[in-house]
């Protein structure tokens, strides 16, 4: 215990660290740790957490353990504490990774009190001669960094995080500091528990980082979307996290080919390569790191300008985290996410098999960053509201997507009382998603058991869908009506302020929210009003490919299909390469019909003096897909497509949809030996003078014209035959 004025740990702050300040809340954390009280810090990525801990083990008798979960991340601050000092032995970490002769080093420096801070894995710290060893050895206390580990209800939780009271109790009964970025009041309980420390002083610093702008888009278009952001933030640092390490390896390639400087970063890469990469991106060799959520805990690069999640995190505390390293100096840091509710469903895939408890905690966590996603409020205020913070919307100063292009507000009282209604109709005993099946009057296997399709608000909002009900449940948590019941997965209790809105309810105006449901995704924010087709130059495309059709005894539809000239329309390309990247055309049909069209493009782009959003050729890598090749080469083989199929896991629908992309960028197949088994030469003849004579190659158009006496697939397969000989 020692006792330490505010002048005296200036004065250490300064000859250790250089500062002339403390920054936040970290002078009193740092008076909390010396007397000798537990301390649990909750403070946001970049408020200086390390140094909470790191200037009372400097400062005390005896060496400092701290618990940290990658060895990494231990490397990164070990180094960082030697650079301050005049000796590597103030700083060692104990993990896997070190040698005999290595680990004993480390001992005889503790041993001879050298040593002030150990880092140690959890892993590392539950082995009896470790135990052993630290038994006999001065410890100034117990620090855990990354504490929501411990948590089933954190983003990261690691069951050996579970152990760690117990063992700190068999080495030495000293203070216990727990610190953590990222802590729902639930996540916070959870971790005191766990560790006896109900007795704390808790330092909560506020979650908001005010200098972030958050934006959500759909996700269209992803890789082309993200090469632009980049280009416009020339030569700036910037994080893009994937959840798969495939999907790093493809997009580090797209943005290298596309003159990015770009390196991938996952637990799959050789250590020395990752750590390669790492440096090459601190050190400003690199501008842009391609990752996994392997990558960034305790990396400690200030000026990250931009982070992008090409995949939405499996939950808010992890988006906060991520996000949290961009602009960590203060300055500028854009926090992009792409989001499709597909990704939520691989997601949930990967829950199955695991404990029933386990997945009931997934899907909630699930379904928070699906609202947050969603949602129409201000987003900086919906994730504070999740770390139980509360926040003026009015504050944000247009720094989310949502406070910078408001959505339409409805006057929404009636909606915002039925919902109340229906909670306590249902005794408050159900999570919103059945709430909002129960107000549009899905009367489910459950309902009628629990006999719910007989309460008086069963049905009442049918005039509305289960998304508008979903986004009143949304809102009325953010306002402070309704809360969750953790324990219970997410059932949702009234406030005092939601009972006193049913009693008397005053005008509420709910925001119409974003609806990612359908596949016409909307406009990213970055380009609205400069991608809408252009109707002008779309119709003299139309007109160009019928004259060109005409020319070369060809429907027009062989030549560039109508998806192909709309997306002309909108990217205006002008060389053969970017015609190469538009929709459906690939570079052999761009050689083989391009060039009337690319000049005709020029000319209009010049005339009109058009300002194009693609000012830059997305180029594309060379597919390499394992399945195309697989397919090319098994119908080579004459392989019948049912094998193909059941061989790849897939079914003939797909495997034919498939094809139908291959033909349609320009590689020929010959399926002739399948169709051989479908259809005789006199219907393969009929088909195929249909295609010949046909303005479109609308599948419906055929079925009809042929009055459905040919199946939907035989009529695929012939489309497929026809495009192959005729387009390509």
């Amino acid at each position: 215990m020692i006792e330490v004025d505010t002048t005296d740990l200036k004065n250490s702050l300064k000859k250790y660290f250089g500062f002339n300040e403390f920054k936040g809340k970290q002078e009193p954390i740092i008076k909390n740790i010396l007397s000798g009280k537990n301390t649990f810090v909750i403070m946001p990525t970049g408020g200086g957490k390390s140094l909470c801990y790191q200037l009372p083990a400097l400062l005390s008798e005896g060496t400092a353990i701290v618990v940290s979960p990658l060895i990494a991340l231990m490397k990164n601050q070990v180094d960082a504490i030697r650079h301050i000092s005049e000796s590597d032995s103030v700083a060692h970490f104990l993990n896997s990774s070190l040698t005999k002769t290595e680990v004993k080093k480390v001992k005889d420096d503790i041993t001879s009190g050298k040593t002030k801070l150990l880092y140690v894995a959890p892993e590392s710290l539950t082995k009896k001669e470790n135990i052993a060893f630290l038994t006999g050895v001065k410890i100034s206390f117990f620090a855990i960094d990354e504490a929501h580990c411990i948590s089933e209800w954190g983003h990261d939780f690691r069951p050996e995080y579970r152990r760690l009271r117990e063992i700190f109790q068999e080495i030495s009964d000293v203070p216990i500091v727990a610190l953590t970025a990222t802590a729902t009041p639930k996540v916070q309980h959870d971790i005191q528990k766990n560790l006896h420390m109900l007795d704390a002083t808790i330092f909560k610093m506020s979650f908001n980082r005010d200098n972030l702008f958050y934006e959500v888009r759909p996700k269209k278009d992803v890789e082309k979307n993200i090469i632009r952001f980049i280009k416009e933030r020339s030569v700036k640092s910037g994080i893009i996290y994937c959840l798969s390490r495939k999907k790093v390896e493809e997009i580090a390639e797209i943005l290298q080919i596309n003159g990015i400087n770009a390196l991938p970063y996952h637990a799959g890469l050789d250590s020395s390569v990752r750590a390669k990469h790492q440096d090459m991106f601190l050190m400003e060799d690199a501008d842009v790191i391609v990752a996994t959520i392997a990558f960034g805990m305790g990396i400690d690069k200030p000026d990250v300008r931009f982070v992008i999640h090409h995949d939405i995190p499996k939950s808010l505390e992890s988006y906060y985290q991520e996000t949290g390293r961009a602009g960590r100096d203060g300055g500028e840091g854009h926090c992009l996410t792409f989001y499709s509710y597909k990704d939520i469903e691989k997601l949930e895939k990967f829950l199955h098999g695991k404990p029933i408890a386990e997945q009931e905690v997934g899907r909630q966590l699930l379904h928070e960053i699906v609202s947050y996603a969603e949602t129409s409020v201000c987003r900086r205020k919906y994730i504070l509201h999740y770390f139980g913070e509360k926040f003026d919307e009015d504050t944000c100063g247009e720094m989310c997507d949502n406070c910078k292009n408001p959505r339409e507000q409805f006057e929404g009282k009636n909606e915002v009382k039925l919902f109340l209604e229906a909670v306590v109709d249902l005794k408050e005993t159900q999570k919103a998603k059945y709430i909002c099946q129960y107000l549009i009057g899905n009367a489910t296997q459950e309902s009628k058991s629990y006999r719910h399709d007989q309460l008086p608000t069963f049905g009442k909002g049918k005039d509305q869908d289960h998304i508008f009900w979903n986004a009143v449940s949304r809102q009325c948590l953010v306002h402070g009506f309704l809360y969750k019941e953790i324990e219970s997965y997410g059932t949702l209790k009234l406030t005092e302020e939601g009972k006193e809105f049913i009693e008397n309810p005053v005008s509420f105006k709910l925001l119409k929210e974003h609806d990612y449901s359908s596949e016409e995704a909307e406009t990213p924010i970055a380009q609205r009003g400069g991608n809408a087709t252009d109707d002008r130059l779309f119709k003299m495309l139309v007109d160009l490919r019928k004259k060109l059709s005409k020319e070369k005894n060809v429907p027009p539809f062989v030549i560039f299909q109508e998806p192909s000239l709309h997306d002309m329309t909108v990217q205006y390309p002008i060389t053969m390469e970017e015609l190469a990247n538009i929709v459906g055309v690939g570079i052999g049909k761009a050689k083989r019909y391009g060039r009337p069209f690319i000049d005709m493009i020029s000319q209009y782009v010049e005339e009109y003096e058009i300002e194009r959003s693609q000012d830059f050729v997305v180029k594309s890598v060379v597919n390499k897909s394992v399945l195309k090749v697989h397919i090319i080469q098994n119908v080579d083989r004459k392989m019948p497509l049912e094998d193909i199929a059941s061989s790849n896991g897939k079914t003939v629908d797909e495997i034919i949809t498939e094809i139908e992309g291959i033909v349609g960028s320009g590689t020929k197949m010959n399926i002739d030996y399948y169709i051989n088994d479908q259809l005789d030469d006199e219907d393969q003849e009929d088909i195929y003078d249909y295609f010949l004579e046909a303005e479109t190659d609308s599948l419906d158009e055929a079925y009809q014209e042929f009055d459905g006496d040919y199946e939907e697939e035989q009529l695929r397969l012939m489309r497929i035959k026809f495009m192959s000989e005729m387009a390509n």
